[in-house]
């Protein structure tokens, strides 16, 4: 029943994209029937993936007269499933929300309204698929919707070849995910999931797989070195499809990597953890480390979602690390905290991008250094926007922190690993970790402080006003929810134990009858925490410290003029600027990464022309991957350019070599 009716939901979701592509020219009718529809059956797709969870029954599977003629479509509910769908239908609420507060400042809302609801139903199809052909197609139709509306704005700089690159990587994704099917499926052809999680896999199967599954799911995903498309195409799409690519289909990509190599491969080996594990770890410190050299908010937010999904990779690398050694309560505890902080990112990344949609509509700018002074102008979305930065660098009490906590303690159990490339792999790991976490709570302390204290630097920024109320509630849901599963993470970990225990055979314990609502991973002798304690603890202290320094201040208040260095100019570019809150952390640790290269043009003393700085970096992946790989493409297509010009003997003669090629492998294979 759950399972037939999120089907139906998807219907009308395609339903409703059809009929905006008809009133594509009445832009009010559309935006209300777009976004009122998708925030309705958004909101009774999460109540039933919640309700499927709770009540933990049996999976369903239905299949309907679709797709290939002698397999038909395979849709199936499990807990697994209904943990990824209860994410993506929540962002969507959210996104559909202010979507329908601030849509209608679209400059032409028909290549955004008749797209969107059709990119909800392609993300909740992949998660509801079960055989190959079906997801494929349904990963696919995903993958073209989100290229329509990352290119919505084509006349803008940049945008099409922002849509052109991520188009070109959602193929090479698609294609990587065809070819693990395959793999999997054998020469017996059996696309069904059921067949395919029955069958034995051989260890060299497994292993291509699990290469495939990293390049095709990794690359929707944001790991690195696939995540060239990520921070490029978020700032080109509308602010509310941003807030849904990277709060939601990450999370799908996630999904598509957990289903195949948790799922369908089979028992995995020690080393596949080691490998997740380490992609992981360097996309967490990649992406941290390019958001701190950005200005533009949309893009840094981009890139703290490729350091967190690599943090959620280390914890499924964990998980395939300690299932391969049968240590099951280690193994679900990694497994959890990753689902955990795919929760918790889709929560504050929502927030954060709506934030920004907000910030866009009322300035217009997107870059921190045009910014300032907003908390004055702008203070409940100052107040909201303060609530996500916080979530996203992981400070208790908020949602964040619990996770990231989780995960850590996860890496506390790796010296029971036999494996001693794991016993020292992993430690170290730990540490990148939490040096990501550090650099997470500088960048969101830059992005909050240049971006909402101090003065405008902009007339933009001065002319600011608060947006609607519907943009508003769209970030109070999901700041409100950030508070909430800190506080009280334990029944969202009773939730996940639902989804552990088919895949890994173990979970956690039981957290709801633990005292004062506190959580345990393992055990209480070796470490527990408690959200609402330490709200109590840090709403306590903070209020006598206020009363602290009430009580000590004059009677009188003082005013004078700020600080001014002892050369007073009176103009707000002269505050403290992005680029030099994080130069002391960039020459330390980007220089060498990123070959970031600083030009200072200082006048002699006495003269009057101005100073002036210039930067220029570079990322790793496109210089030391991406551009030599297309001089080789390049290349190779002008060889081939020859194959034009042949007779049609030679083409017969071709055609006929790769008949006889195609059958040596079928019959090597079979």
């Amino acid at each position: 029943m759950a399972l037939t009716l999120l089907l139906w939901c998807q219907a009308a979701l395609l339903l409703s994209s059809g009929l905006a592509a008809l009133l594509a020219r009445r832009p009010q009718p559309a935006l209300l029937l777009v976004y009122g529809g998708a925030f309705a059956i958004s909101l009774t797709a999460m109540g039933i993936a919640l309700g499927t969870l709770v009540l933990d029954g049996p999976a369903q599977e239905v299949v309907l007269p679709l797709g290939l003629p002698w397999l038909g479509a395979h849709f199936r509910l499990d807990a697994l499933a209904a943990f990824f769908a209860l994410v993506v239908n929540l962002g969507a609420a959210w996104a559909s929300l202010q979507g329908l507060g601030l849509g209608g400042a679209e400059r032409e809302p028909w290549r955004v309204l008749p797209f969107y609801p059709a990119f909800l139903a392609g993300m909740n199809l992949v998660l509801l698929a079960a055989d190959a052909f079906s997801f494929l197609l349904a990963w696919e139709f995903m993958s073209l919707v989100s290229w329509a509306l990352v290119v919505a704005h084509h006349r803008e700089a940049g945008n099409l070849r922002a849509g052109l690159i991520y188009l070109t990587m959602a193929g090479f994704g698609t294609l990587a995910l065809l070819f693990a099917f395959g793999l999997m499926a054998g020469s017996a052809g059996s696309y069904a999931f059921a067949a395919m999680r029955d069958g034995a896999t051989d260890p060299l199967v497994q292993a291509l797989v699990l290469a495939l599954a990293l390049a095709g799911a990794g690359s929707k995903a944001g790991l690195a070195p696939l995540h060239v498309w990520l921070p490029l195409a978020h700032p080109a799409a509308p602010s509310h499809v941003s807030a849904l690519m990277s709060g939601a289909m990450t999370k799908v990509a996630i999904y598509g990597f957990i289903r195949l190599v948790f799922d369908l491969v089979g028992d995995p080996a020690w080393w596949m953890g080691l490998v997740v594990v380490a992609a992981g770890a360097a996309s967490a410190l990649l992406g941290i480390l390019h958001a701190l050299t950005e200005s533009d908010i949309k893009r840094l937010l981009a890139y703290s979602t490729i350091e967190n999904v690599g943090a959620i990779f280390v914890g499924l690398g964990l998980a395939l690390a300690f299932q391969a050694n049968a240590m099951t309560a280690a193994a679900a505890l990694s497994l959890a905290a990753a689902l955990l902080h795919v929760f918790n990112h889709a929560l504050f990344k929502n927030l954060l991008f709506l934030g920004a949609g907000a910030l866009l509509a009322a300035t217009g700018e997107r870059d921190l250094r045009r910014l300032g002074g907003l908390a004055r102008r702008m203070p409940a979305t100052a107040g909201l926007f303060l609530a996500g930065c916080m979530a996203g660098a992981a400070l208790p009490p908020l949602n964040g922190f619990v996770s990231e906590w989780l995960l850590f303690q996860a890496i506390l159990q790796s010296p029971g690993l036999p494996q001693w490339g794991l016993k020292i792999v992993v430690p170290a790991i730990g540490g990148v970790l939490a040096l990501s976490a550090a650099l997470a709570a500088a960048v969101f302390v830059k992005t909050f402080g240049i971006a909402f204290l101090g003065r405008a630097r902009s007339e933009a920024a001065a002319a600011a006003h608060e947006v609607g109320i519907l943009p508003r509630a769209s970030m109070a849901l999901p700041a409100a929810f950030c508070l909430l599963a800190g506080i009280l993470p334990g029944p969202l970990l009773d939730l996940i134990r639902t989804v552990t225990t088919p895949l890994l055979g173990g979970a956690l314990v039981p957290q709801a009858g633990l005292r004062w609502l506190s959580i345990v991973p393992l055990a209480e002798s070796r470490s527990s925490y408690n959200g609402l304690l330490v709200l109590l603890f840090v709403a306590l202290t903070a209020a006598l410290a206020a009363l602290a320094l009430r009580r000590m201040a004059g009677a009188a208040t003082r005013r004078a003029p700020a600080w001014d260095c002892g050369f007073a100019v009176p103009v707000p570019l002269a505050q403290y600027s992005e680029s030099g809150f994080a130069q002391p952390l960039r020459r330390i640790l980007a220089g060498s990464v990123f070959r970031i290269r600083e030009r200072v043009e200082m006048p002699a003393p006495g003269a009057l022309e101005p100073a002036r700085f210039a930067q220029s970096s570079r990322d790793p992946a496109w210089s030391g991957l991406y551009l030599p790989l297309g001089r080789m493409v390049e290349a190779t297509a002008g060889r081939l350019n020859a194959l034009q010009f042949l007779t049609i003997r030679r083409y017969l003669s071709l055609v006929f070599g790769a008949l006889v090629l195609l059958l040596m492998v079928v019959a090597l294979w079979t």
